[in-house]
């Protein structure tokens, strides 16, 4: 029988966390006995695992001293490998870079699968404690791995040409699970959480307001469109990090848009505002695989986003092409633009005019709201969505000889 450990950093709500608990849901379903390992649980985490849920501090990062945010690192290979001999466990996954790294430490004999799941080479640019430690992982403790899985080709690729990582022998390309028919059953729930005239015309942001995300650039786009679309307004669902918080907070206020843009937090049903919505906007600087993506195509919403990984020609059906787009790029489910990306990771100046990108971005919000040209073969859809389907992505990750 096999036994699985699911180790992830958190249980907030962002797309490591929520893919996981697809692999744990899948798991319980089928039978498999499973335990979901959150490093910090936190109470607000809208990950669970209930009566699996297993965790090794429930005291955040940012309240150990930086003495014991290091012993902590130095104890977790060595706690998880504990748990995985008390409940001889058969196949450990883990999602994400420290995940990783403690997997990778365990020195147990099970079946060990780690996965990445961003663009690396973009975000390995921040200078951090565990950018550094995955940097030098990638070279070293990576191949204790079994199989790492990389969600695109297009991550597989950077992850060798431009992150040095040595061991290519344990490099496998899954794209993330999603159950299909489960985000259609949830798209129908009814949302009470915004007005009747709201549901009529908004525009859906989910993720972590963060950095990375890159908010500000569709805050930005959003005030153009609103020149054209009066009446449209921008939700955001999920929470943030203070410091971006608060500057797209200001951005909002400086632009005068406070009365178009909304804030519901986090959700443990985004499904119903993305099926609701007239389109998921996303202007991340670099992502992997984003699922909010496969979410939306799964629920017949049209997607504006930025070109933030070459992943996303995979995602959006385009075929093949240099990966470079320097204009908008209609496909069969939504509008690619330019990316924002421009080699560093910082806050614009909110008193600098709009960019190239934004007006870009701005002019694919428009073209959303003006065509009906999305979604129109039914059976093409069908069929690229079998790739992301849970029962096939997931069979992959255990199947020890797909590597």
């Amino acid at each position: 029988m096999k036994k699985v450990l699911l180790i992830m950093p958190y249980g907030s709500v962002g797309g490591m966390e929520r893919l996981a608990l697809y692999f744990y849901n899948y798991f319980k379903a089928h039978d498999i006995y499973v335990k979901g390992l959150k490093i910090i649980r936190l109470e607000n985490d809208i990950i669970n695992f209930n009566e699996d849920e297993l965790f090794l501090s429930d005291k955040d990062f940012s309240e150990m001293s930086a003495k014991n945010r290091m012993l902590f690192y130095l104890k977790c290979p060595f706690a998880i490998r504990k748990i995985i001999k008390n409940h001889q466990i058969t196949h450990s996954i883990s999602f994400g870079d420290m995940s990783n790294v403690f997997n990778s430490l365990t020195f147990t004999k099970n079946y060990k699968i780690g996965s990445i799941h961003s663009y690396k080479s973009k975000e390995l640019i921040s200078k951090n404690l565990w950018n550094t430690i995955s940097k030098v992982a990638y070279k070293t403790s990576y191949k204790y791995l079994d199989k790492c899985v990389c969600i695109s080709q297009a991550v597989k690729d950077d992850l060798i040409e431009n992150c040095g990582y040595r061991f290519k022998h344990n490099l496998s390309v899954i794209y993330n699970p999603h159950n299909i028919d489960k985000i259609r059953s949830m798209g129908k729930e009814p949302i009470d959480e915004i007005s009747e005239e709201v549901k009529e015309r908004f525009i859906v942001f989910v993720g972590r307001i963060s950095l990375v995300k890159a908010p500000w650039h569709l805050i930005k786009a959003f005030k153009l469109h609103l020149e054209k679309f009066p009446q449209t307004k921008l939700v955001f669902l999920g929470d943030g990090a203070g410091e971006c918080q608060e500057y797209i907070q200001e951005l909002i206020t400086t632009l005068g848009i406070e009365d178009s843009i909304l804030f519901l937090g986090r959700h443990n049903n985004p499904f119903k505002f993305i099926k609701a919505a007239k389109l998921l906007a996303l202007s991340s600087y670099y992502e992997g695989t984003p699922n909010v993506i496969i979410e939306a195509l799964a629920l017949g919403t049209p997607v504006v986003t930025s070109n933030c990984t070459k992943g996303l020609l995979e995602i959006m059906d385009v075929g093949k092409t240099d990966g470079e787009i320097n204009h908008n790029l209609m496909t069969a489910y939504g509008i690619i633009t330019p990316t924002f990306f421009k080699g560093s990771l910082s806050f614009p100046d909110m008193t600098k005019d709009f960019i190239t990108e934004e007006v870009q971005f701005s002019e694919a919000l428009n073209t959303v709201f003006e065509t009906d040209q999305f979604y129109k073969d039914a059976d093409r859809l069908k069929k690229h969505l079998e790739l992301f389907e849970v029962s096939h992505t997931i069979s992959n990750y255990l199947d020890t000889k797909a590597v």
